[in-house]
């Protein structure tokens, strides 16, 4: 017999857990990819203001795992995939459906913490050499950014992919 917590069993609470977690941990990140670059940057702007506004570009960027891919995936996690697994189900999740519901939630989550972590570093980098290079840099750390931006892009996806998949057991 499954013991309830609330209105719902803990196996599903462990499944909807896992939703938030990725959005989480993405923020984690993000929170990390930001420092990287505004801890570089802000001595930069000190030195020639005219390059605020690339600075400020540069310390946006590991912004998106969080406000669009962690987003993106906990939206419809939660107002589409989940309800449709539930309504599939009776309203409970299954050991295995909440496991892995669980699991490519936390693949998810890690994938756009590391992705935003690793953008920030690099972003801080263009934004140290800005000075140097009078601005002639920040096209090229986009660019560069631009690489561990995929990695955030490819972990939505391939965890949608994958919910979807556990949405037709």
């Amino acid at each position: 017999m499954l013991e309830r917590v609330g209105t719902m069993d803990w196996i599903t609470t462990l499944g909807f857990i896992g939703p938030g977690l990725a959005e989480g941990l993405a923020a984690a990140g993000t929170t990390l990819g930001i420092a990287a670059a505004t801890a570089t940057g802000i001595p930069v702007v000190a030195e020639d203001p005219g390059q605020r506004g690339r600075v400020f570009i540069l310390a946006f960027l590991p912004m998106t795992q969080t406000l669009v891919y962690g987003f993106v995936y906990m939206f419809l996690m939660y107002y589409m995939i989940l309800p449709n697994i539930l309504a599939k189900h009776g309203g409970a999740l299954t050991p295995e459906i909440a496991g892995a519901v669980f699991g490519i939630s936390l693949f998810v989550g890690l994938a756009e913490m590391v992705s935003a972590w690793m953008q920030g570093r690099v972003c801080g980098q263009a934004a140290a050499q800005l000075i140097k290079t009078k601005g002639g840099i920040f096209g090229t750390g986009i660019i560069l950014a631009a690489y561990e931006e995929l990695f955030g892009i490819l972990g939505m996806v391939f965890g949608l992919v994958i919910a979807f998949m556990v949405a037709g057991w």
